[in-house]
């Protein structure tokens, strides 16, 4: 008997579907707060056996070279995006944003942010190069014999890495260079269809559609003139003169979107595009036990949770005196993540942090509020645990980020120059006492959980998959081989206008010829 049941539960064992055997997987991540992502997702890659193996540079700012789940490649290079950088773009942005710049500085502030999208780029550029140039580093890669390069296109040389190993590709993605991917591989209608920067829903007037199309076309522009400046030049020298960079980006196996439709507002989309929107968010741990007496402290009134994301670590004097003192006036406690000088207006109420847990506060029964900037993994959080946002974007995405949930009633949104006392308190204690922004979100979050496999298991899954087949070419269009002209049928278009026109000349020319010959035959007769 025991015989027969041990044989039983080895059939059973052998008819179960094993996970994809462990897979050696090359990662070229994004620097800075992509890196908090893609991380998570080389943890559970770990944690299923599969070997990782990160590329980084010398002066990385974020990706640390020792790790217990990944090993690390590091490439020595000059100079690296880092913390000094970005927050001297931001401030500027703060300062445009509260009238402390003239309006006339808008055209050089503008150009001086895209030579400053350019000369972060060109970093990229120089740590991919010397990389690429580096044939020792580059034979070990080949023999190492990876299954797939996994990458974040915000950046462009793991798509170059991929191409020159010759390896499928899988994208962790929200962004390909500087603009939303689906603009890149997907048919996308920009009359519903807002473009980031515009600030606009999916439901827009005539006017705004005007704005919407030349936002587009700039951006598009901005697109090839990094792409050409930069990663072409780059391709051409390592890769050869017949690779284009923007037809290699949309070779991808798998686009692994970190949104989902819960959040992002409907569009057309293609076979090869999953979506793992939420991925990153996970229920709420216990907190440690100073944070958990502060929050049990605030009795029924519950906490306000306040985070500005990765790359704000302080914001001018004035504008956290002011926030500081609308907290003062609250009934609630605050947890505030901020690193400046304490602000002198600070009420007993807040305790400042460097540091926090934020999914496991955003999860706890006693937080009522979540102060926020509109970075996509701060809002993708607060869908996650139903808590309703005031939000303060400052730069990029952070207000288009917001709208969506505005629109969905789950937010209120505060630009930069409305930051004051009275405002601000105003905008939190309305959040606070309508019930229908905590009902809106909560409907977000029982609609974000609703699905048949957790998102961080459907990437995982697919990331496997295009390790067992090696690629997914069946589920890519290969339109994009396609010349403008003929992806849009404007050869076709142009082609049976010809044919029309023929016709109706044709058409014309036989009236004409009939009516000359009855005006004869009439003549004649006359």
């Amino acid at each position: 008997m025991r015989l027969i049941c041990g044989c039983s539960a080895l059939l059973l064992l052998m008819a179960i579907p094993r996970a994809c055997q462990a897979g050696n997987i090359l990662v070229f991540p994004t620097d800075g707060s992509h890196w908090l992502n893609m991380d998570i997702l080389l943890q559970a890659l770990h944690s299923r056996g599969h070997n990782i193996t990160i590329l980084r540079s010398s002066k990385s700012w974020y990706i640390k070279e020792s790790s217990s789940h990944y090993n690390t490649i590091t490439v020595p290079v000059e100079r690296s995006i880092d913390q000094t950088f970005v927050t001297q773009i931001l401030f500027k942005v703060i300062e445009f944003e509260r009238g402390a710049l003239p309006l006339t500085s808008f055209l050089p502030m503008t150009l001086e942010m895209f030579g400053a999208m350019v000369e972060a780029h060109k970093t990229v550029g120089e740590y991919v190069s010397a990389m690429l140039g580096d044939r020792e580093l580059m034979r070990t890669m080949v023999d190492s014999k990876f299954d797939l390069v996994l990458t974040d296109p915000c950046w462009g040389g793991g798509i170059i890495l991929a191409k020159y190993l010759n390896l499928p590709l899988v994208y962790n993605v929200r962004w390909a260079l500087a603009t939303d991917g689906h603009l890149a591989f997907a048919p996308s209608p920009i009359s519903y269809i807002p473009i980031t920067g515009s600030g606009y829903t999916d439901q827009m007037t005539f006017f705004q559609r005007v704005k919407n199309v030349i936002l587009h076309i700039i951006t598009q522009m901005q697109d090839h003139l990094v792409a050409k400046l930069v990663y072409q030049d780059i391709c051409d020298k390592h890769l050869g003169p017949d690779n284009n960079y923007n037809q290699l980006m949309l070779t991808a196996d798998i686009w692994l979107m970190r949104v989902d439709f819960v959040f992002e507002f409907p569009r057309p989309t293609m076979p090869n595009v999953i979506y793992m929107g939420g991925f990153q968010c996970k229920p709420a741990k216990p907190l440690p036990q100073h944070l958990e007496d502060f929050v049990q402290s605030s009795g029924e009134h519950g906490v306000i949770l306040m985070s500005l994301g990765t790359f704000v670590s302080e914001l001018p004097a004035d504008m956290t005196n002011e926030i500081a003192a609308a907290f003062a006036k609250l009934p609630q406690k605050v947890i505030w993540r901020y690193k400046g000088d304490r602000p002198t207006t600070l009420g007993n109420n807040t305790l400042l942090v460097d540091w926090m847990p934020q999914n496991d506060l955003l999860g706890h029964p006693k937080i009522k509020l979540f102060v926020a900037h509109g970075g996509t993994n701060g809002v993708q959080e607060a869908i996650y645990h139903g808590v309703p946002v005031v939000g303060l974007p400052l730069f990029f995405d952070q207000y288009d980020n917001l709208i969506r949930l505005k629109e969905r009633g789950g937010a209120k949104i505060l630009t930069i120059n409305m930051v004051e006392r009275d405002n601000f308190l105003k905008a939190i204690q309305e959040v606070l006492n309508e019930p229908s922004y905590t009902m809106n979100m909560q409907r977000l979050s029982r609609l974000h959980r609703d699905q048949p496999m957790k998102p961080l298991d459907t990437a995982l899954f697919w990331i496997e998959f295009v390790m067992r087949h090696k690629g997914a070419a069946h589920l890519r269009t290969e339109s994009y081989k396609m010349p403008w002209y003929s992806y849009y049928s404007v050869d076709v278009i142009v082609f049976l206008l010809t044919i029309a026109l023929l016709f109706f000349l044709f058409f014309v020319g036989l009236l004409w010829s009939c009516f000359r010959l009855c005006l004869k035959r009439k003549m004649k007769s006359d």
